[in-house]
């Protein structure tokens, strides 16, 4: 094969695909943001990567009507209801970005499908950065916690502990003392508690372990015991510990956004509808709200699905009226009654 027809054939296999929105992550932001858009009759692609944050969770919580469902399940269902109004389902991995309003690229797994819309929504997520901890990324998700709100029942009256790495950890220790008489913090990296929070800590009957953590002993992905300097370990069933949250923000960095610094990570700031800087470019999920659980997120991608399809509907009446307004031609005039009418000219 020369060189020319081997150009012609990659070309041939590039996947190209127009749609007035690309939906880039299809957890519960981005399908929700999807089902908005498809019952507004949008066309829509959504580029997903199948990499679920919560995947590792037995259950998902605090979702009204789907306490306790798989999340794996969850987003199946997701799909399935997204599909059905019309939404088409890319599995890749996003690889590139580029445009502006109306005109926006996506590169999808390389090159391999390029995706041209007129808005794009990230729902990209974040990713929970870990302390260097043995043991905590074998057992994330299942015995090593973060969340009260998503895990805490499920680990209520066992032997919990704190795994401290800043100021934060006093506040984990007074959400999950709620679900547990028996939690201990172990301070770590967290800074030496001021004379009022020992006193606070000893008002909760909390012991304190100062020594840094060396690791935690796991079977599978169950913590049994936390080990630190010199070799003493402490039995527990769960371990709670912060993570950094890095919102994935290559994608709208790669558009012309800034990420934006918090105190707990890295994020894209947005209004109340998801819209950002970038005009064009909105967001949904944890990519704007790190902290958000799935009810949240999937709220988040309804009001964003809402606010994109109203400023493609702007976009869609100001176009109108523009073009009511060019000046009046005999072309133009048989062009439209072509379009109306067809062989119907005339009433005939």
């Amino acid at each position: 094969m020369t060189a020319e027809a081997a150009m012609i054939t990659e070309a041939a296999t590039i996947a190209e695909l127009q749609a007035d929105v690309v939906v880039v992550g299809g957890g519960a932001a981005g399908l929700a943001a999807a089902v908005a858009l498809g019952r507004s009759r949008r066309s829509v692609i959504v580029v997903d990567a199948g990499k679920a944050r919560n995947a590792p969770a037995h259950g998902a919580h605090n979702l009204l009507g789907q306490e306790g469902i798989s999340p794996l399940e969850l987003l199946a269902r997701g799909r399935a209801e997204a599909e059905a109004y019309g939404v088409r389902i890319l599995s890749g991995v996003v690889t590139g970005a580029s445009g502006v309003a109306d005109a926006f690229t996506i590169e999808v797994d390389g090159g391999a499908s390029i995706v041209t819309a007129r808005r794009v929504v990230l729902a990209t997520g974040l990713v929970d950065e870990l302390p260097d901890v043995p043991g905590v990324r074998e057992a994330w998700g299942r015995t090593v916690l973060h969340c009260p709100y998503c895990h805490g029942w499920e680990v209520r009256d066992q032997r919990i502990a704190v795994l401290g790495r800043t100021e934060s950890a006093l506040h984990q220790v007074m959400l999950f003392r709620q679900l547990s008489a028996d939690v201990t913090l172990f301070l770590h990296d967290a800074p030496e508690p001021s004379d009022e929070q020992w006193e606070q800590l000893s008002a909760l009957g909390v012991s304190v372990v100062t020594p840094r953590v060396q690791r935690l002993i796991v079977d599978g992905d169950q913590v049994r015991a936390v080990e630190i300097e010199g070799g003493r370990s402490f039995e527990v069933d769960a371990v709670v510990v912060a993570p950094r949250f890095v919102a994935r923000t290559e994608l709208y960095e790669a558009l012309g956004g800034e990420r934006t610094l918090t105190p707990f990570g890295e994020q894209v700031v947005a209004d109340a509808r998801g819209a950002t800087a970038v005009p064009g470019v909105f967001v949904a999920g944890n990519t704007a709200e790190p902290m958000a659980m799935v009810s949240v997120a999937a709220g988040s991608g309804v009001m964003a699905g809402a606010a994109v399809n109203g400023d493609l509907a702007a976009a869609d009446l100001a176009r109108a009226v523009e073009s009511r307004a060019r000046p009046f031609s005999a072309a133009m005039e048989a062009k439209a009654t072509e379009a109306v009418l067809g062989n119907r000219r005339h009433g005939i």
